[in-house]
């Protein structure tokens, strides 16, 4: 009885303490949408400071929402306004607001039958949802006014996303129900991995839930981390069950079935894991809030799922016994092999012809690829059926076409700068910026006060009378030793002239200091740092990738054509999914591509596409060893394994693809390109690429220097 596996021994204790772990942090579960916030496109840098500089020493708001007004036909212009302004005087009752910007004031801020308000609050310490509460419920007692936002859109994307959430699990659980169901044959079975999925997620989100006290976590996990661990999970599961039920029908004991299947099965399972956390933890290196959330809580879900597979699931197959092949309603045919033979054979009369047409297929759905636009996710992410969406949309289009941005430069010199050096630093900072062809104005005291020499505008603000009417403007732009420029650029914030500009002058020598903020720095360091970090997160995933199946293969060739046989399939998937958003085909809106989208793809689906090429050649080395025959190993190995990596592939398609079905629109994308990337290399690779090329190549495949 001592010399049994800890988990045979043990499965009591192991399935209390799983109880009682999904109950204690099932609580904290239900308290992390809550905690998360914002959508991840943050890293530290010069934008950051000059946002805090902004908010702390020239006091801009901490958070804005902004009020549509729209006028009733019925309506006259007087009535209009003036449902405008007791609109705006019930707010102000009602919130508190640090200040309002009106239409009434703002003549750029209104039209015939359209306006627009900006309600400012200060302290960063308020929450916004209950101010957001209240003025939906004043607004929804009035006819064509609308809220939107960065508070307001931020809060809809965390309800959109937790209303994906469950949409995808109504529609993907099911599906995943029945793939289990064709693969495992009895009800019992196949409500084990759902079970081992649910508890992974369950715990997940309590652990999330505590880790979101200390680190920041965007709206967007909430999607991300159960779409993984559903997914991982419910592989590892069948996986584990699959060789478990193999081991019982050739006659072993229940104990020594577990103990057969946690040393293979388990082999496999600990190597997907360790692929998928080398592509999670690479993204890492990428100082974005966004990808170290996704990599906190994909390894988190990961770790759990394997745990689990490997705890819970033994535990489970236990405490079942015999009573997993009750409630039989499909009767499998469990040798399947022989169709898959027959498949294999016709691959390996062909290889050259197969290779090529595989080759093809992929190289079709590459050539989109050259039309990839990316972008920073921001309130198209959210459904047009949102208020706050359609709000934006069109105050954007009434108020915003001007394709103007602004850059908000914070220089500090330290004598001053209403001194007439300081002024004339000024004034050569204000020339220096007009030098540039995009930039439309310059705000300073020189362009407010219309003087242009320093010295006069010395004298003019030594003068009690002229100082009094520039006091605003000095309140306004200077603090201390510190100067607020606020430059316009005839340029969008998001285009590749934006970025150029405010690039070069952040790298330029000025006489000054002076650092550069506003949305065109803040595109500028998000695209710089994952352009930057590419290179070397792509290195660690193949490095590593290719060092660990050159130990577990023995062979130099295998690594190198699994890596670029992976690069191919990834590269088509990108493809695809820009003729899919981008194009707005098969019914999906025209969106431009996630800027986060390419990096996590990769180095998720790397790693998940490695499990099946392990599983698969494992295989097939094995008959090579015990033969030497390469087309034999090669047509056995993928007889044995196709229906169990079909049945897997499948599983992690309805999972991830269910999230099609959600509204977000980055949530959307990742989901599709790991369902359209695991599609791809479950067919076209691992069925066709694969097996060619093992043919094409032969005993190469397993060639390895220095080999005894």
């Amino acid at each position: 009885m001592n010399n049994q596996p800890f988990i045979t021994r043990s499965w009591k204790l192991i399935l209390l303490l799983w109880l009682a772990a999904a109950v204690i942090f099932g609580f904290f579960a239900t308290k992390l949408p809550s905690k998360l916030e914002g959508d991840g496109f943050r890293t530290d840098g010069d934008y950051e400071t000059v946002q805090q500089e902004l908010h702390d020493t020239f006091h801009f708001p901490e958070n804005t929402l902004l009020v549509l007004f729209e006028k009733e036909k019925t309506a006259s212009a007087d009535e209009f306004r003036s449902t405008i302004e007791s609109v705006l005087n019930e707010i102000d009752e009602a919130v508190s607001p640090s200040s309002i910007d009106s239409p009434l004031q703002n003549k750029e801020w209104i039209k015939e039958d359209i306006a627009y308000a900006a309600v400012h609050f200060d302290d960063a310490s308020l929450s916004m949802d209950p101010v957001i509460q209240r003025v939906r419920s004043i607004l929804e007692q009035e006819k064509g006014i609308s809220l939107t936002g960065g508070p307001v859109i931020s809060k809809d994307i965390n309800k959109a996303s937790q209303d994906d959430l469950k949409r995808a699990e109504l529609i993907g659980l099911p599906v995943a129900l029945l793939v289990l169901l064709l693969a495992l044959g009895t009800v019992t079975a196949s409500l084990l991995p759902l079970v081992i999925g649910g508890v992974t997620i369950v715990v997940g989100f309590g652990i999330l839930s505590f880790i979101a006290d200390s680190v920041d976590l965007a709206i967007f996990i909430l999607n991300i981390a159960p779409m993984l661990g559903l997914a991982l999970s419910i592989d590892f599961s069948l996986l584990f069950i699959n060789r478990y039920k193999e081991e019982r029908a050739s006659g072993r004991t229940i104990d020594q079935a577990l103990q057969i299947t946690q040393s293979k099965a388990g082999h496999s399972i600990l190597f997907s894991a360790l692929c998928v956390f080398i592509g999670l933890g690479s993204v890492l290196l990428i100082d974005i809030d966004i990808f170290k959330n996704v990599a906190v809580g994909g390894m988190t879900v990961i770790a759990l799922a394997v745990i689990a597979s490997m705890t819970l699931l033994p535990a489970m197959l236990k405490l079942l016994g015999d009573r997993i092949d009750k409630g039989r309603i499909l009767r499998i045919n469990r040798d399947t092999s022989s169709r898959w033979r027959r498949f294999a054979g016709f691959v390996m009369k062909r290889p050259a012809l197969i290779a090529l047409l595989a080759l093809v297929i992929l190289g079709l759905g590459i050539i989109p690829v050259k039309n990839m636009s990316l972008a920073i996710p921001a309130a198209d992410s959210l459904p047009v059926t949102f208020e706050s969406r359609t709000a934006y949309d069109k105050i954007e289009k009434e108020f915003m076409q001007n394709s103007a941005s602004t850059v908000y430069a914070v220089a500090e010199r330290k004598d001053g700068w209403l001194n007439e050096d300081g002024l004339a630093a000024m004034k050569e900072l204000e020339n220096q910026f007009k030098q540039e062809k995009a930039v439309s104005e310059v705000e300073t005291l020189f362009s407010i006060s219309g003087q242009t020499d320093p010295a006069k505008l010395a004298a003019a603000l030594q003068n009690p009378q002229a100082s009094a009417g520039l006091q605003p403007a000095v309140d306004a732009f200077i603090k201390e030793n510190k100067l607020l420029i606020p430059v316009s650029l005839n340029a969008e914030a998001d285009s590749e002239s934006a970025q150029a500009i405010v690039r070069s002058w952040s790298a330029d020598s000025w006489p000054v200091e002076i650092l550069f903020g506003g949305q065109p720095k803040f595109n500028q360091e998000l695209y710089d740092e994952i352009f930057d970090k590419v290179i070397p997160v792509l290195s660690v995933i193949l490095i590593s990738t290719f060092f660990i199946l050159m130990a577990a293969f023995r062979s130099i060739i295998i690594p190198l054509k699994a890596i670029l046989m992976n690069i191919i399939s990834l590269a088509a998937t990108f493809g695809i999914l820009v003729w899919l958003f981008q194009g707005g085909h098969l019914g999906l809106d025209p969106a431009d591509i996630s800027l986060i989208l390419p990096v996590l793809v990769f180095s998720l689906v790397f790693g998940l596409s490695m499990d099946y090429e392990v599983f698969l050649i494992s295989r097939i080395r094995e008959y090579y060893l015990e033969t030497r025959d390469n087309t034999y190993a090669t047509v056995e190995g993928l007889s044995s394994t196709s229906k169990i990596i079909t049945s897997a592939a499948l599983i992690m398609i309805v999972i991830t693809g269910a999230f099609a079905f959600t509204g977000v629109v980055p949530v959307k994308q990742i989901g599709i390109g790991i369902a359209v990337a695991i599609a791809l290399d479950a067919t076209i690779v691992r069925l066709l690429l694969v097996p060619s090329l093992m043919k094409l190549l032969g005993a190469a495949n397993w060639w390895m220097p220095f080999k005894r």
